[in-house]
């Protein structure tokens, strides 16, 4: 059946303003970004003449902090897959007695408040020296991460057919061969797809770093953008800067990463 002409043009503008109305705050976020410093309220609705000291600002005040996210975001995706994938591979094609225990624990790790986490860890890390550092930040973060790689990359290795690693053993390829050279390979998309999303927890969390950082050495993007908010009030040029600055990498790698996302959340569903 075609559908109405007239409802069809009101579908498009239905959808044209309820986008519009999501992306209005990112407008006048960059808008603001552009004003001279005061306050955002008496700035324009367009940037007639863009000043860009508030970046100036931004990048001195905040730069060691957007350095100090990438160092921990990387180093956390890099800490998830390292694990998660050979467990998703374990849990998915060997025969590990209490598979299916270890996946509910998994599971449940989900529903386990942030805030408790990040409690039992700051006496953790206050006894084993780990508190304001990048390896205690990782970790932290990790644990965000690790679980939802678990799920993707086990869904995933799921739908790889048996035949294929079969055959890799029968040419004399091991466990550890075949996952590395068969498995991995074909497992791109849910590793990505993984990977973006322990990025995403990680660049996006305020949690652990209010909790597990108490000077300024290792300081988030999150909790600069907090703590700046409270000290330069009057320089909501600089602050919208440095959310603008903040939200970059994000969207950057999601643009990027998307039709692997797609195939990656798309190549699990059926086992």
């Amino acid at each position: 059946m075609r559908r109405a002409p007239g409802r069809g043009l009101l579908s498009t503008v239905v959808g044209i303003v309820l986008v519009a109305l999501m992306l209005f705050p990112v407008y006048w976020m960059v808008n603001a970004s552009l004003q001279p410093a005061g306050n955002t309220l008496r700035g324009g609705w367009f940037p007639s003449r863009p000043d860009l000291g508030g970046y100036v600002t931004a990048l001195r005040d905040q730069g060691r902090n957007l350095l100090t996210s990438l160092v921990v975001a990387l180093g956390s995706v890099a800490l998830s897959l390292g694990l998660a994938a050979p467990a998703a591979y374990a849990l998915a094609r060997l025969r590990v007695r209490g598979a299916g225990l270890v996946l509910f624990g998994i599971l449940i790790t989900q529903m386990v408040p942030g805030i408790v986490v990040a409690d039992a860890l700051y006496g953790t890390y206050s006894d084993l020296g780990l508190l304001n550092s990048y390896a205690g930040l990782i970790l932290a973060d990790s644990t965000a991460g690790l679980p939802f790689a678990i799920i993707v990359l086990r869904a995933f290795m799921l739908s790889i057919p048996g035949e294929v690693i079969e055959a890799a053993q029968v040419d004399g390829a091991g466990q550890l061969r075949a996952f590395r050279s068969v498995v991995l390979p074909m497992s791109r998309n849910a590793l990505i797809t993984a990977g973006v999303f322990t990025f995403l927890f990680t660049w996006s969390d305020f949690l652990f770093a209010l909790t597990l950082t108490t000077t300024q050495d290792v300081r988030p993007i999150t909790l600069g953008v907090y703590q700046y908010i409270g000290a330069h009030t009057n320089q909501w040029n600089a602050i919208m800067a440095t959310a603008v600055m903040a939200s970059v990498p994000a969207a950057v790698l999601l643009v990027l990463a998307q039709r692997y996302v797609t195939a990656g959340a798309a190549g699990g569903t059926v086992e």
